[in-house]
């Protein structure tokens, strides 16, 4: 049976109690903090012996749920009508001693058989470390409660966005995709001292490395994923590549086929903005077989690579003709090294735009068109 769904805040000329009551059937109610001072006009009771919650569990864990259970005695096990669960992110543990008295600041639920499930993208975020504390409480007649002490403080972190969430995501950035453009190469930018590193260090090929925070809190490929970053996206007046690029004046350039051909597959990674008109989509290409494909199994809702809304690679007269979004702004993820022997390197003629990089880029968290109805 899963606990009550309770939102941010409660505040009305009405008590917090009536109001949640009216619109959730759930009760909720100023309560002691952890370190058992009560708030004034809190409505509980002088302490009495109720059985202490220990050994908690945490289970099932997802962006924006879990379960908890845990053990106690029997003594007085009969009496216990509610549970008390006090939630907070790990970095702000004692948050809810400063809030207003009049605004509920625990979940409160009804006693029931445990484990029980705690979820809400109200007060759960994506990949997020949180501390949990549980009492047990007895509700009198008079509508007081009666408490026991706060159980052992746990930790635990909140999970990245399963498939079923990107699909979600996958389907909003459908929508916006726009109509298809020709391409004919992929590119990276970087600086001139990069590329002289490859050349000096390792053997001329780019090396795959850890993809950075940018995009949704949720996403299961940052901080995980190893690939390297290219851009696809032409001008719509040239079909070529812009000149211009926020990451550095030099500019690899390798043709399509070489890293996108039927002996790879395409994965939907991400959809994001920041705080801009613009959206962003993440693919990730990875050869079959390859690491990085396991992993892109595992997590990532698969694209046809023939027929797909982002970038598609068909055979049409014994050539390869790929195509690529209008209206979004692809990042490329290869997962493999690449040579720089493939393609070429040269200097491009636009200018550096930093105000373009999406190096750990925060998602803004309030547009309507990048975002899912589970934690932020």
């Amino acid at each position: 049976m899963e606990a009550p769904r309770l939102p941010h805040a409660v505040s009305s000329p009405t008590s917090p109690c009536e109001e949640v009551i009216k619109n959730l059937s759930l009760e909720a109610i100023q309560l002691c903090d952890r370190d058992g001072n009560k708030s004034q006009d809190s409505g509980i009771a002088e302490m009495e012996e109720l059985p202490v919650p220990h050994n908690i569990k945490i289970s099932n864990i997802t962006c924006d749920s879990f379960k908890i259970s845990w053990d106690m005695d029997s003594k007085s096990k009969d009496r216990i009508t509610h549970y008390f669960i006090d939630l907070n992110k790990k970095e702000n543990k004692n948050s809810n001693k400063f809030k207003h008295k009049d605004v509920p600041t625990k979940l409160v639920a009804k006693a029931v058989p445990l484990p029980m499930t705690v979820r809400g993208h109200w007060f759960l975020s994506p990949r997020t470390e949180y501390t949990v504390a549980v009492q047990t409480a007895s509700k009198q007649v008079d509508g007081d409660y009666v408490v026991s002490e706060w159980s052992e403080i746990i930790e635990f972190c909140t999970a990245d966005y399963s498939k079923v969430h990107l699909t979600q995501l996958l389907e909003k950035a459908e929508v916006i995709a726009g109509r298809m453009l020709k391409l004919s190469v992929f590119y990276r930018n970087q600086h001139k001292e990069y590329f002289d590193y490859i050349r000096e260090h390792h053997g001329n090929a780019m090396q795959p490395s850890v993809k950075d925070n940018s995009g949704s809190h949720g996403s299961p490929i940052s901080g995980k994923l190893e690939g390297i970053f290219f851009s696809c996206n032409t001008e719509f007046n040239t079909g070529k590549p812009p000149q211009d690029s926020p990451y550095g004046r030099y500019r690899f350039e390798v043709a399509a086929e070489k890293l996108f051909n039927p002996n790879t597959n395409l994965y939907f990674g991400d959809f994001y903005c920041m705080y801009t008109a613009y959206h962003y989509v993440i693919l990730v290409i990875a050869p079959v077989g390859s690491p990085g494909d396991e992993f892109c199994k595992q997590r990532l809702p698969q694209l046809n690579i023939k027929d797909n809304k982002f970038l598609t690679c068909n055979e049409e007269d014994g050539v390869m003709v790929y195509h690529h979004a209008q209206d979004v702004i692809l990042e490329v993820i290869y997962t493999d090294p690449v040579d720089l022997s493939l393609g070429t390197v040269a200097e491009i003629t636009g200018h550096q735009l930093m105000s373009l990089s999406t190096a750990n880029a925060k998602k803004d968290p309030s547009c309507k068109t990048c975002n899912i109805s589970v934690g932020r």
